[in-house]
């Protein structure tokens, strides 16, 4: 598929309470490599198959949950494209130099209709994966795969109010499909949404909250089920709060979540659907939740409905 407008999800930063224990969580046990610190104490992390500077920052503060959250597009004629689209939409942009943000290119940051800020950008610095780009081969030297052997960050979820205007803004102007929809019942309304950019089952996924800027998780893919048993392992092994461990019905990924040391709910997974353009939207209703939600065994946790950041 050639792929041009809005890429992937490039970027999350993310609020802890204890910067020390974040990091031990995010870089030795989630296995994220720690690329730099700025002047205002903010970490930031890439996984190794990552390409760009960074993809993870963390920042430390009283509450913890999601600061922003960050789309890389094709390129600055794409960005600039974008700005017009989404000021006629009706909502406000605020533009961003480049350099502002760390290693990155200039940008434009807005509010979603479910209350979190979002931010388009066309450049980042590049890093590379070790491997090169000339007879790269296929694994890095021993060590740079580590820790829960994550190959990048894949999508997120989020909550708040708004749905129809969501669906809007992501459909009719930053061309995504709606790959998946649950609703309360047939034809009835949307009560979670999951949309995709790529090949990807879903790039990013939507919750009706009464709440607006509510943050659900991050999630991070891993290249293969044994490194999804070895992952789960090492959540045994250091004491890390698992959630859940099952696949989903939605999406068909093989799936962990977890928590961080402040509370904010991660995911890895393996697997998913493939996506093309011809593909049609898949439905499930409330009724079979359990199977739309954790298709194993069936059993929806409470925290997974209510619990947020």
């Amino acid at each position: 598929m050639a792929m041009r407008g809005i890429l992937r999800l490039g970027e999350v930063q993310i609020r802890v309470l204890d910067m020390a224990e974040a990091k031990r969580h995010y870089g030795k046990y989630m296995g994220l490599h720690e690329m730099m610190t700025d002047a205002e104490g903010k970490v930031y992390f890439k996984a190794w198959n990552e390409k760009d500077h960074h993809s993870v920052v963390l920042r430390e503060t009283d509450r913890a949950g999601l600061d922003h959250f960050a789309y890389k597009v094709f390129d600055d004629a794409t960005l600039t494209e974008l700005q017009r689209k989404i000021e006629a939409f009706g909502i406000a942009v605020e533009n961003v130099d480049a350099g502002v943000y760390p290693k990155s290119g200039r940008r434009i940051k807005f509010r979603v209709p479910t209350g979190q800020e979002m931010h388009l950008y066309a450049e980042k610095e590049y890093a590379g994966n070790t491997l090169g780009e000339t007879n790269p081969g296929t694994l890095p030297d021993e060590g740079v795969i580590r820790g829960m052997r994550i190959d990048g960050l894949d999508h997120l979820f989020v909550l708040g109010p708004n749905m129809a205007d969501t669906v809007r803004l992501f459909t009719e102007v930053f061309d995504f499909d709606l790959a998946e929809e649950l609703v309360d019942e047939p034809g009835g309304n949307q009560i979670l949404t999951f949309f995709s950019c790529s090949s990807r089952a879903h790039d990013i996924a939507f919750g009706m909250h009464p709440e607006p800027d509510r943050f659900h998780h991050a999630s991070f893919r891993l290249s293969s089920t044994e490194d999804h048993v070895y992952a789960g392992d090492l959540m045994g092994k250091y004491g890390i709060p698992i959630e859940q461990n099952d696949r989903h019905g939605i999406t068909g990924v093989k799936t962990i979540y977890f928590f961080d040391p402040s509370g904010n709910r991660n995911e890895i997974f393996v697997g998913g659907h493939t996506r093309y353009p011809d593909t049609p939207k898949l439905t499930w209703t409330m009724d079979h939740l359990g199977l739309a939600a954790f298709a194993q065994s069936l059993h929806v946790p409470e925290t997974f409905l209510g619990v947020s950041t």
